[in-house]
């Protein structure tokens, strides 16, 4: 009687990728093997990813991408300190990839090895800042399953960004596909529950050479992740802002209503100065008035007077923050009044309370706040509004409460 072995060896697979290929069975590429810990290597040759559906473990990549030659996946979460993570770069396996040409629009993208990129010296990027980025993030649940928040929004976010930047875009189903893709791809590096987040930043430059002012000839769109924690090393303390009354983050008819990379170098300069002083962040005014509020850097504020919650309103200048938009739906189910308006200065030092939102803060109670060298400060510790709406929100993104409002989106 023959072995197992000589028996597999005489039994033959056609791949359901390319019929033409066929397989000693014990050599096939979809044959898991036991191991100590389940890990499923991918075959070569940049094949769709559908068929591998046909896994039993199943595989988490959609048809929406290739695969490079490097590409492998582990089921177990990487060994890091979990309890530890900052705000901060943490290379992971894979990255996203697509480009097309000017004119043209984005076919399927590729998932690589996370690593450095090659670009012309000439590039629309390096020269002309013809650059655009998102940030969101995923959130592991208690059964292991993934949730990421409101994906869409971003991909039209970038939709209007890049008409404004003279770009092609990704459709948002493209964009979403693709952050599907990403996070599965690396989903070892998703925190463990409570534990932090995975960031996620899509990228869209012009990446062709142009030496002239112009729209740079090809784009790229492009997605990386970290796993993270709090963005401000306070944590949900309280944070201290500054306002800033002379340098402005943008200008009416400018790009401060997109997530355009040169609004982000211009804040550098003052959020510098700031935190070698002891600050958080900047607040900034609005450049014609000089009392108005628009925002902090990289985030959203808003400014609470008894049951009213006020914000600054999206005039072109401000960005249309997702976590704004969800921050003011969640507030107005939980009963408060909230107003998008002018906020003048005056009514921010005279608050009771005030808080800041953005994907990497969520929600952050402002302690205080530093005008003309006055300082307000807002009582002890965190808010009651802060905490009430952080709390909605984060256990909506955590997957702990019913996801009433249709805002995640959960991989499994």
């Amino acid at each position: 009687m023959e072995g197992s072995a000589a028996v597999c060896a005489r039994i033959r697979l056609t791949c359901p990728i390319c019929p033409s290929r066929h397989f000693p069975f014990h050599q096939s590429p979809f044959l898991v093997q036991p191991s100590r810990s389940l890990s499923l290597k991918l075959v070569p040759n940049h094949f769709p990813l559908s068929p591998l559906s046909l896994l039993e473990a199943s595989s988490p990549l959609k048809p929406s991408a290739t695969v490079s030659e490097s590409y492998s996946e582990t089921i177990d979460l990487t060994d890091i300190e979990w309890d530890n993570l900052g705000f901060g770069i943490q290379p992971t396996d894979y990255m996203y990839v697509m480009k097309c040409a000017q004119g043209g629009t984005f076919s399927k993208g590729e998932l690589k090895r996370f690593g450095n990129i090659e670009l012309n010296p000439s590039a629309g990027i390096l020269n002309y800042g013809q650059g655009l980025f998102e940030g969101l993030k995923a959130y592991r649940k208690q059964d292991g399953n993934i949730l990421l928040f409101r994906p869409e929004e971003n991909g039209l976010r970038m939709q209007i960004g890049a008409e404004r930047m003279c770009m092609p875009s990704p459709t948002v189903e493209q964009f979403v596909e693709a952050v599907k893709d990403t996070v599965l791809a690396n989903k070892r590096w998703v925190p463990p529950p409570g534990k932090g987040s995975l960031y996620i930043r899509p990228l869209l430059m012009g990446s062709g050479p142009v030496l002239g002012l112009a729209p740079s000839p090809e784009y790229t769109f492009l997605i990386y992740v970290s796993p993270v924690g709090n963005y401000f090393k306070e944590g949900l303390a309280p944070i201290n802002l500054i306002v800033e009354h002379e340098l402005h983050r943008a200008t009416p008819g400018g790009t401060g209503g997109v997530k355009t990379i040169g609004n982000y170098a211009a804040v550098l300069k003052a959020q510098s100065e700031a935190k070698a002083k002891g600050y958080s962040d900047v607040l900034y005014l609005d450049c014609v008035h000089k009392r108005y509020l628009e925002e902090v850097s990289s985030c959203n504020i808003f400014v609470v007077k008894g049951n009213i919650i006020s914000t600054p309103a999206i005039k072109g200048t401000i960005l249309p923050g997702i976590t704004r938009k969800s921050i003011i739906d969640v507030a107005r189910s939980q009963g408060f009044q909230v107003e998008e308006r002018f906020v003048s200065v005056d009514e921010l030092l005279d608050a009771d309370e005030v808080f800041c939102t953005g994907t990497a803060v969520v929600v952050s109670p402002v302690g205080s706040i530093t005008y003309l060298g006055k300082r307000v400060s807002y009582g002890d510790g965190i808010g009651v509004v802060s905490q009430q709406l952080y709390t909605v929100l984060t256990r909506l993104q955590m997957g702990l409460t019913a996801d009433e409002m249709n805002w995640t989106l959960e991989l499994r």
